[in-house]
């Protein structure tokens, strides 16, 4: 084990994370030149034409330093905050981290959030300033953030070009010298007590799940029996191998090394990210919490089942994620999913016509609220039907997260103006190298996957980013909005919202409604309200009919009398005939902006 180092790299998203790693696969010999592509490590369309990395991805790259060789586990990690989950499984697994700052845009909000957790891993962190080959780069400022970040001298900071390959063989000698080996109280041999950490996985429809695993001791090789400590199941291995960077077997995988198992499993469910493979669990491991909650509804009900089966292998890749069944009377069967934010769930919609070629629609994304009857007991609600189940409120608690802005010092009044328009409350202010600060804060969830961050790009001319994490539930004012049309309930409009918007909510939805719904033969009433109070109002008029056009004679009166009778046919027709809301109109409604 003494040769082998294990790390990640961690940074603010678009930081040059993946081309670096694909300099050092270059320069290690991993991949050759011919094969080389930019991007490497990222294995989906998706990733590349985003240019972001969304799925972690590890490799094992041979370096010779001097006269020994040396085994370099990496692991690319993504930088934008909706998936730091992934960031934290990867440095559970590792005992070093690259931690990397664009020289163009010097250390931004999810830098310190990665800092953070590194930190608290205990990792050696070293510090690497990329990008310094283009012009305009400010390679002193961004130092001078990191020497007040780390409480480092400009000597343990390495300055590279992940384009051009300046200064990255350096960096892999840093990487040998100062990341420490693995460390084991067990020799590396078939008899020793196995434990590994299953940290990512994904399914094949060969081999069953394939656990991406760090071993922290004894070894497994195909054909042992081994223990899922969480799930409580035994089962033998039919393949063991490394990523380099794709799929190669091996004889075994030793503590202290990175791989993957072949499980055989054919149930997705039975391979958890985060258990342990061996008798003794591992600590310090944290199940996800998703933030944002959506249904998502196949567009031809037949393909729930299809859902279904996409929703069960993307969680197999994408731990984060959560779904369960719900049903509706208009939309039949459909999954109502968690995610870690909007990014989160854009890209997994995306996944899921992409990778099983099923369309979908997504309803408009919702927040948890806890719910505290008179009696004391407390219910997590995600939407209008648990609200309305909920029985006597006594109050309502909603999530709050601490968020951390780090902008140029002009933009801090129109960036203090829009937090106050969130209703987010200002808790501190730190002035950075560079003529930036840091803004601490605190804004309600429900305001923040709101168009918060594009609203924040925008004042901000795009240079401010954000990190966030959960705070704590606070009280906060909730209420019920009901939607009618002809006098009776649809239930699949209504929304939870705050009493101090629900005004504006209430003529937005009846303004929309009256836009899409079609006329009927009669007048419809479109109404919305809450606590039994009407708040907005508009009348669909009713389809025009000309009843005296075939008429060519007489007096009015003859006119006169079929008006009457069409007045009170349509009267009879609006007192006993029920609307009939087209399937198209309830999408709308209920789909996401």
């Amino acid at each position: 084990m003494k040769n082998i180092r294990n790390f990640c790299i961690i940074a603010h998203i678009d930081h040059g994370k993946s081309t670096l790693a694909d300099r050092m696969l270059e320069l290690t010999g991993t991949i050759e030149k011919r094969k080389m592509r930019e991007q490497f490590l990222d294995k989906m369309d998706l990733e590349r034409e985003r240019g972001i990395t969304i799925k972690m991805q590890p490799v094992r790259m041979n370096y010779k330093l001097g006269t020994t060789n040396y085994q370099l586990n990496l692991i690319d990690t993504p930088g934008h905050i909706d998936f730091q989950y992934e960031v934290s499984r990867a440095l559970m697994a590792v005992e070093g981290a690259i931690l990397l700052v664009d020289a163009t845009k010097g250390v931004q909000a999810q830098t310190l959030a990665n800092l953070e957790l590194a930190r608290k891993n205990k990792l050696t962190v070293i510090p690497v300033v990329n990008k310094i080959d283009i012009a305009g780069a400010r390679v002193e400022e961004s130092t001078e953030e990191l020497i007040e970040l780390l409480n480092v001298e400009k000597k343990d900071i390495f300055f590279v070009s992940g384009k051009t390959g300046e200064g990255v063989e350096m960096l892999l000698n840093a990487i040998v010298e100062k990341i420490p080996a693995p460390q084991s109280a067990f020799v590396g041999t078939k008899s020793a007590s196995v434990c590994a950490l299953i940290f990512d996985s994904f399914y094949s429809s060969h081999k069953g799940a394939l656990a991406h695993v760090r071993v922290f001791d004894g070894g497994i090789r195909a054909g042992d029996t081994v223990n899922l400590f969480h799930k409580k199941i035994k089962f033998k291995p039919i393949e063991v191998g490394i990523f380099s960077p794709d799929l190669l077997k091996t004889e075994a995988l030793l503590s202290g090394e990175i791989g993957y198992i072949a499980t055989n499993l054919k149930d997705p469910s039975m391979v958890r990210v985060g258990d342990t493979i061996g008798e003794n669990p591992l600590s310090g491991y944290e199940e996800p919490k998703p933030m944002v909650w959506a249904s998502i509804f196949p567009e031809h009900s037949d393909d729930f089942p299809k859902l279904y089966d996409a929703l069960l292998k993307l969680k197999l890749n994408d731990a984060a994620l959560s779904f369960e069944v719900e049903g509706s009377r208009i939309f039949g069967r459909a999954l109502r999913a968690g995610f870690l934010g909007l990014l989160h769930l854009d890209i997994t919609i995306e996944r899921i016509t992409r990778e099983f070629g099923i369309n979908v629609v997504v309803a408009s994304p919702s927040v948890e609220y806890e719910v505290i009857s008179g009696d004391g007991t407390r219910k997590i609600v995600r939407n209008t039907e648990m609200f309305s189940e909920s029985g006597k409120v006594k109050e309502i608690q909603e999530p709050w997260f601490s968020v951390h802005i780090l902008e140029r010092t002009e933009d801090i009044s129109s960036t203090l103006d829009l937090i106050q328009k969130n209703k987010g409350e200002l808790l501190e202010t730190k002035t950075m190298p560079s003529a930036r600060v840091m803004l601490r804060c605190v804004i309600p969830l429900r305001k923040l996957v709101s168009n918060f961050f594009d609203n924040l790009k925008s004042v901000t001319q795009g240079y401010a980013s954000m990190s966030y994490e959960f705070k704590e539930n606070r009280p906060s004012d909730i209420v019920k909005l009901d939607v009618f049309v002809a006098e009776e309930e649809v239930l699949q409009f209504a929304k939870l919202i705050s009493r101090d918007e629900i005004e504006f909510e209430a003529r937005r939805t009846v303004d929309k409604l009256h836009e899409i719904l079609p006329r009927q033969l009669f007048a419809l009433k479109i109404q919305a309200g809450s606590e039994g109070k009407i708040i907005a109002s508009r009348t669909l008029s009713a389809v025009g009919k000309n009843v005296t056009a075939k008429l060519y004679g007489g007096d009015r009166t003859r006119k006169m009398k079929l008006w009457k009778k069409q007045k009170e046919g349509k009267k009879r027709l609006q007192e006993h005939a029920s609307v009939d809301i087209p399937h198209d109109v309830y999408l709308k409604m209920i789909k996401r902006d």
